[in-house]
């Protein structure tokens, strides 16, 4: 993926879907959402452990297909081999974009995604992107 396809991704979501979303401020997915929320994005954190409470005054869903409006990009805070039912969700609801966080590389469920359409992100995070390709936010 170049820097122009990911800067076209990152332009063009509006609605972020975020897997493994936290409570703990220690956590990178609590830090991610901190930021992508800081950027403007509608994000909407994915947990079902913690479905039905709030992270920075976001409601958290229990599965993907539970949240109510469409999703542009589903953001993957998970341990790789838990990706391809992940992905397979985010094929059944019509998001646009698998992005995969640094460390998070499964190359079947991106091939999966693939070969359903979606855009493929993988190992990398929107926030380190967004200021390195320009795109931050006041």
């Amino acid at each position: 993926m170049t820097d122009t396809q990911i800067k076209d991704i990152l332009t063009q979501t509006k609605s972020i879907a975020l897997v493994g979303a936290s409570q703990n401020e220690d956590r990178p997915s609590h830090r991610v959402m901190r930021f992508l929320i800081s950027q403007g994005y509608d994000l909407y954190p994915v947990n079902p452990k913690l479905a039905g409470t709030e992270i920075l005054g976001r409601k958290v869903y229990a599965n993907l297909s539970d949240i109510p409006v469409p999703i542009d990009m589903v953001d993957i805070f998970r341990n790789p081999d838990t990706v391809p039912p992940i992905v397979d969700e985010a094929i059944k609801i019509g998001a646009k974009t698998v992005w995969m966080q640094l460390g998070v590389i499964n190359q079947a469920a991106a091939d999966t995604a693939k070969k359903a359409g979606l855009h493929v992100v993988m190992n990398h995070c929107p926030a380190i992107e967004i200021p390195k390709l320009g795109l931050l936010k006041k």
